[in-house]
């Protein structure tokens, strides 16, 4: 067994202190149980191998990457291990864990302004893969990125809940892990709902976005996503922190935005089986001031 063997089959875990209504069960895929620490363990890994595969990249090639924080470290530790260098492109409003961790990995950091967001971070990526000759996953537009998540994440959640899943709840960042989801489930049982979550206006939600139509992932289908929830910062603060109080679950904030619409699903139904993905662990958050 090697690192890349302990990605995935992470645990589904219920979810009983927060949910308002017992007729209807509410899981959390655990996603931080990945060895580096959240669900893009998963597309990084994808990504990386099957670019190796194709004859893209070989050992000692340079690779660059815009990230807003768990994509980079998966990439870090993927990258790293198989002879590849990389280098990150992020927000300089990263916490002090996401760019310690991305560095002893032994990636190469450049950070950007924060008030131009990853945005800006995506645009100096595809500088230096076009001025420089890096080479750029692209997670943003790599098919690889939706794939891992159609063959693993997937399938994984129909065995889990025995083929019982009625919704499906995800944060949508580069909307890999939804659109894989999505295309795997809806192939088992055109019924089951798909739910993404996005910060409301205003909002600053790590990890989760409302993009503008041009920097809109290329990987995103609209049809594939029955319905689109709203979170805001401080609901998915409310429930990052209850998550860890009343479930014993240490998560990141998108994952407390994802568990809040989970909640909001709930109330709606009568009967059902939420599943709703814990990207990451929270311990990357504790320099922050998401728990208080």
């Amino acid at each position: 067994m090697n690192i890349f063997d302990l990605i995935g089959n992470t645990p589904l875990v219920d979810i009983s202190q927060v949910n308002p209504n017992p007729k209807v069960k509410i899981l959390g895929k655990l996603e931080g149980q990945n060895p580096a620490g959240s669900v893009k363990d998963r597309p990084a890994y994808a990504m990386i191998k099957n670019a190796l595969a194709r004859g893209d990249i070989k050992p000692g090639n340079q690779l660059v990457e815009a990230t807003s924080g768990n994509t980079g470290i998966a990439l870090a530790m993927v990258a790293q291990t198989l002879g590849l260098h990389i280098t990150l492109i992020m927000p300089d409003n990263s916490t002090a864990e996401r760019v310690k961790a991305m560095e002893a990995y032994g990636a190469n950091l450049i950070l950007t302004p924060a008030a131009k967001t990853i945005e800006y971070s995506r645009e100096v990526a595809e500088d230096m893969a076009a001025r420089e000759g890096y080479y750029m996953l692209n997670q943003f537009g790599n098919p690889d990125n939706y794939q891992a998540h159609y063959t693993s994440t997937g399938p994984e959640i129909w065995r889990g809940t025995h083929g019982k899943v009625t919704h499906f709840v995800s944060a949508m960042g580069t909307t890999g892990t939804i659109m894989g989801v999505s295309r795997y489930l809806k192939e088992q049982n055109p019924e089951v709902q798909i739910v993404g979550t996005q910060p409301s206006e205003g909002s600053n939600i790590p990890g989760i976005r409302r993009w503008s139509p041009e920097y809109l992932p290329q990987i995103y289908e609209p049809s594939r996503v029955d319905r689109l929830l709203d979170i805001s910062e401080s609901e998915a603060v409310t429930m990052t922190r209850r998550l860890a109080k009343e479930e014993g679950i240490l998560a990141g904030m998108s994952s407390g935005g994802a568990l809040h619409a989970a909640c909001q699903l709930a109330q709606e139904l009568e009967e059902g089986l939420i599943v709703f993905i814990v990207c990451d662990r929270g311990d990357r958050y504790l320099s922050s001031s998401l728990f208080g």
